[in-house]
């Protein structure tokens, strides 16, 4: 009997040591596990599936979106709610190419560049897209925006048929209030925001419309951007 409750408490102590040391490692390298989970989402991304993406209803809460966690990321992967890729960007000279989804909540934000309007359709007005800058000179996300993103750069985006390439002729800091930079206009334009280092004030990028092309069209390296990335079905 003493045996038994000997037994019994050295696997209770085990256990607790093994969950301890779980917890421990996880927050330790809570920050690189998260860019993991970020850095490895691979869509599928066909034209079909933005084609029906972009029928469905989205949710514009981005005045409710926070900063990104672990288990927002982690929720997001285990798919426990839509992400809605409507297309891809890319800035090859900063390094960036995520997916483009329909909306702005926390969900979508974990994972790719949101829509900040319902309305937007690319090459058309401003096409305005958030994304989360994860600091400390991170790769994934909007990051590299904060980084490596100049006046003159170029921004494509796509919806694999056709790409379509902007020119950045701002970047601006703004207070996180001034949401009428997401308003349309009547001239072709796109609009990037993220987050400062500190998360207390938005970094704007905009650049003004330059063309569309055919996807097959596009300059190579920016359709290598779009391919190699994700898995992409340019005819289905």
């Amino acid at each position: 009997m003493n045996n038994k409750k000997h037994r019994s408490r050295e696997w209770l102590r085990w256990t607790a040591v093994v969950i301890l040391l779980v917890i421990s490692v996880c927050l330790i390298f809570n920050q690189q596990i998260k860019e993991h989970f970020v850095s490895s989402y691979r869509p599928n991304i066909t034209r079909q599936i933005i084609q029906q993406n972009s029928k469905k209803k989205a949710t514009y809460n981005y005045a409710d979106v926070q900063d990104l966690n672990f288990q927002t990321v982690a929720k997001a992967r285990a798919k426990k709610q839509p992400i809605n890729i409507i297309g891809e960007i890319t800035m090859p000279s900063a390094g960036m190419t995520i997916p483009i989804a329909n909306g702005t909540n926390n969900t979508t934000l974990a994972l790719a560049a949101g829509t900040m309007r319902p309305d937007m359709k690319m090459g058309k007005g401003n096409y305005a897209l958030a994304g989360h800058n994860m600091a400390n000179g991170s790769k994934i996300l909007f990051s590299p925006l904060y980084y490596h993103a100049k006046v003159g750069q170029m921004v494509y985006i796509t919806d694999l048929k056709w790409v379509y390439e902007y020119k950045l002729y701002q970047r601006k800091f703004i207070d996180p209030h001034q949401v009428e930079v997401v308003n349309d206009t009547q001239q072709p334009i796109i609009t990037l925001i993220t987050c400062n280092a500190n998360g207390e004030r938005r970094l704007m990028l905009r650049g003004y419309f330059v063309k569309s092309e055919p996807f097959k069209q596009a300059p190579s390296k920016v359709q290598k951007n779009f391919s190699t990335k994700y898995t992409t079905g340019r005819n289905s």
